[in-house]
């Protein structure tokens, strides 16, 4: 039992950790293509792509985006149910 512990509050503390890691400016993407109503609101980094939260004509999506190509690898619309 302490031995997971310690292992979650090591994992925890890498985490914290490795998230502040500066990202060379010259590694990054010059421009990203997103819709032409669309509204960047904010953007993130996980495991090394960018998180990209849009707003486009009255939707939200998630864009996952590699950082180096600008190249959009996936989209997730969110939708009410």
């Amino acid at each position: 039992m302490l031995a997971g512990f310690i292992a979650v509050f090591a994992a925890i503390f890498y985490k914290i950790n490795t998230s502040g890691r500066q990202v060379d400016a010259a590694s990054i993407a010059r421009t990203i293509a997103i819709g032409a109503n669309a509204t960047v609101e904010t953007v993130d980094w996980v495991d090394g792509r960018m998180m990209v939260l849009i707003r486009e004509n009255g939707t939200t999506a998630l864009l996952q985006v590699d950082p180096s190509t600008g190249r959009v690898l996936g989209r997730t619309d969110f939708v009410a149910q």
